[in-house]
């Protein structure tokens, strides 16, 4: 007897998320990563460099979003490539 392999059926109505939710999401991902590294990393940073108070904040505030920014950019055109 053969073994018949069978598609995964998805119940009625239900469908899966659109690729710009998919991209949306993997923006959302990368950002959260990248916001995270830019805090680690910039915090590091600027207290070598000498910064204190507001030019410490303004630092590591601006790392945060380039690394959001940039990480999520990247992790959005990867989901977009696999949708």
């Amino acid at each position: 007897s053969s073994l018949l392999i069978m598609p995964a059926v998805q119940p009625r109505g239900a469908q899966g998320p659109s690729c710009f939710d998919r991209v949306k999401l993997g923006f959302l991902m990368g950002f959260s990563v990248g916001v995270g590294g830019g805090l680690i990393f910039g915090t590091f940073g600027g207290l070598r460099m000498g910064y204190r108070g507001r030019e410490l904040v303004r630092l590591v505030g601006s790392r945060m979003l380039q690394g959001g920014g940039s990480f999520g950019l990247f992790l959005s055109i990867g989901t977009l490539i696999r949708c």
